[in-house]
């Protein structure tokens, strides 16, 4: 866990099950989004108060790995990191793992890209973005 310097807890929706009573794969996606959302919030590059329209940032490709289950009414927490900053991109890493023994339960990768939904094309990331996630996450400048 100890690459991953944010965290956030996730609340285990009923609707979240699949007929087998565990967590249905389509769900880690919008954990990973619930994640990343908090995430952008903890740094300051987003607030409640704006628009969606506003964060600036497309999912361009996911990946998930599944390694256990998640049952409804466990403890869980979605660890979140972001790994590399291009000029118009950037990857994020995430954990989805039991708060109690930090049992890891999925692991992910996203890329995301940095648009401006106004023109409808790729900017490249603000020098502003840039500056707070390299110094959070320790990433070297460019």
């Amino acid at each position: 866990m100890n690459a991953f310097k944010f965290s956030h807890p996730i609340h285990v929706r009923y609707g979240d099950l699949d007929p087998q009573g565990h967590v249905n794969n389509a769900a880690y996606l919008t954990y990973f989004e619930h994640g990343r959302l908090h995430y952008l919030m903890h740094l300051g590059l987003f607030s409640p108060e704006q628009s969606f329209l506003e964060i600036g940032i497309i999912l361009a490709s996911a990946e998930i790995t599944y390694r256990q289950p998640i049952h409804f009414g466990q403890d869980v927490r979605v660890a979140v990191a972001i790994t590399r900053l291009g000029n118009k991109s950037m990857d994020m890493a995430y954990r989805l793992y039991l708060s109690a023994d930090q049992t890891v339960l999925a692991e992910g990768s996203t890329v995301l890209v940095t648009f401006d939904y106004h023109s409808g094309a790729t900017i490249p990331i603000p020098q502003h973005w840039r500056q707070v996630i390299q110094r959070f996450e320790g990433l070297p400048e460019r």
